[in-house]
């Protein structure tokens, strides 16, 4: 965990830290972002983009619960999920040990609504 911002097999990527920093931005103003605006914030261009990005988020998903800090990651979501992340987002969250539950339904709702709420207030 060399890098302040993040770690793991992204962190040495260009766009990793604007990916970042566009979380951050998106947090201190109470927004959510889409994969695909995340992406285009972040200049990833190429195929396969929107997987590498969600890739770069799990390695940002496990450096946040290390360190103890709400999940940057809960900002980005997907455009077909009616404001909720993907599916990854709660199955790499419950590989961590910090969600117990289905990947959509109002669980995962209030599961992602209290990890928003937590880093609206760290970043507010």
């Amino acid at each position: 965990m060399s890098d302040a911002h993040g770690a793991g097999r992204h962190n040495h990527e260009p766009w990793f830290s604007r990916m970042i920093d566009a979380l951050e931005e998106q947090a201190r103003a109470q927004r959510t972002i889409t994969y695909a605006e995340l992406a285009e914030a972040a200049g990833i261009t190429g195929p396969h983009r929107i997987h590498r990005l969600t890739e770069a988020l799990e390695d940002l998903t496990t450096r946040d619960h290390r360190i103890s800090q709400p999940l940057r990651s809960a900002v980005a979501i997907s455009k077909a999920r009616d404001g909720l992340p993907g599916p990854g987002f709660f199955q790499h969250c419950a590989g961590l040990g910090l969600y117990f539950g289905p990947d959509h339904g109002p669980q995962a709702e209030t599961f992602h609504r209290l990890e928003l709420n937590r880093l609206f207030v760290r970043y507010g």
